[in-house]
């Protein structure tokens, strides 16, 4: 049996404790790209952790509702996280575009509203902006991510064109969300935070966990700390890495990348038994 960590804050032992103690209202949300799934060079060839999908399907009946929140949309993180179809997932939604998209397991179907205009019209533009840079350009149907991560100096390229960037995003209406070494134009009022927050009321949650790895991540963070000044139990998890430190800090735990976000879940569904 796997053992449960033991947080490094008050709130956070409190979290777990309320989770432990009445697990059938809870929620467990967690961020896809490096929570359930290791970063790779090529978002597209992302997968989940080999050992995530039984993980999860171990731990969902037991909880009130598991979100994986994620900025890609929602059938791509389904298609690459493996969700559909999967015995003891029925409680499993994915929040897709930071919620503006929504795939529930039990009908198997996505809903959403209409894209924004802007995300076209920098879609348009971004080529001449980037030539030669030796970034790559992810399509996200809402939003459009770019990638320096493949660049000579990744850091370099990131810094450079995070300024022009923004110009271009803000012309369009749109903002701009850096992450790790990918720079993400997307819709204003769209974050995890707002994602995590409508479904814990929908649900009325009474315990929430939740764990994530990158800067789009903190929006989640702030909502759990908000739901906690309200009554709510939460737990913050990090799915750690060197690369953003300001997780880690606000964190009530930290584990081993994914791996360390499949061996908590497995010790929670062995503790709720």
């Amino acid at each position: 049996m796997s053992s449960l960590p033991t947080p490094a804050t008050r709130a956070g032992q409190d979290g777990l404790d309320a989770l432990l103690a009445q697990p059938g209202t809870a929620l467990i949300g967690l961020d896809f790209d490096g929570t359930l799934a290791p970063i790779v060079a090529d978002p597209e060839l992302a997968r989940a952790h080999p050992d995530a999908l039984p993980a999860l399907a171990g731990l969902a009946p037991k909880v009130a509702a598991v979100a994986v929140i994620t900025g890609r949309p929602a059938e791509v993180a389904v298609r690459n996280g493996g969700f559909a179809d999967v015995p003891g997932l029925e409680h499993l939604v994915v929040l897709g575009h930071y919620g503006a998209e929504r795939w529930d397991a039990r009908t198997g179907k996505v809903t959403a509203p209409e894209p924004h205009p802007g995300v076209a019209a920098v879609r348009a533009e971004l080529p001449g902006l980037l030539d030669g840079s030796g970034t790559w350009v992810e399509e996200k149907g809402r939003a459009v991510a770019v990638h320096t991560r493949r660049a000579a100096d990744p850091q370099a390229a990131f810094d450079a064109l995070r300024e022009p960037l923004t110009d271009l995003a803000t012309r369009h209406g749109l903002i701009v969300e850096p992450g790790r070494m990918v720079l993400e134009l997307r819709p204003p009022g769209m974050d995890k935070g707002v994602a995590l927050s409508e479904f814990a009321r929908e649900i009325d949650a009474g315990s929430v966990l939740y764990a994530g790895d990158d800067l789009g991540d903190l929006p989640a963070y702030s909502a759990v700390d908000t739901l906690r000044t309200t009554g709510t139990p939460g737990l913050l998890v990090c799915s750690g890495s060197d690369e953003v430190t300001e997780l880690r800090e606000r964190a009530d735990v930290v584990v081993d990348g994914p791996e360390g976000v499949v061996e908590l879940l497995r010790a929670l569904a062995d503790r709720i038994g």
